[in-house]
């Protein structure tokens, strides 16, 4: 099976069957909008002593928007706001083409990397990382890719 091939079924499979997925009381929420696709997403996220210690997500979108929202859950939890903004620089540079994919900087999100070949899909792979920033930033309010 080639590379490419994997990492396809990998975003498939969680858009088909995201993680984390639903609404969590009694932490921050924010939202995130792409006007340019439709892709809608709120992002909400309960820290406890300075960490991650869980992250949900819900709303519609494409199969990168989706897969990007739930494979992010999985990997900020457990981290700090400050290790969350570093994971987001390291995606983002990762998803534009300004670094190579390295799986050791970004473990599972690797499979994103092709987003790079595509640039009008690049908002929809950060949209949900950028409505993260804001729920741990405490600030409920809809952010967009525009």
């Amino acid at each position: 099976m080639d590379l490419r091939d994997l990492y396809q079924e990998v975003i498939l499979d969680h858009n088909k069957r995201p993680r984390n997925f639903g609404v969590l009381e009694g932490g921050s929420q924010a939202a995130g909008h792409n006007p340019m696709c439709g892709d809608r997403v709120s992002v909400y996220v309960r820290m406890e002593g300075g960490r991650v210690a869980e992250a949900r997500f819900t709303g519609n979108g494409c199969a990168i928007s989706k897969a990007s929202a739930s494979m992010m859950t999985e990997a900020v939890t457990g981290h700090t706001a400050e290790e969350v903004r570093g994971m987001f620089s390291t995606f983002q540079e990762m998803v534009t083409g300004k670094c190579e994919a390295d799986d050791e900087k970004v473990g599972k999100l690797v499979v994103l990397s092709g987003v790079s070949e595509y640039p009008s899909r690049v908002k929809c792979a950060m949209l949900a990382w950028h409505a993260l920033q804001a729920a741990i930033e405490g600030a409920s309010k809809t952010v967009s890719t525009e």
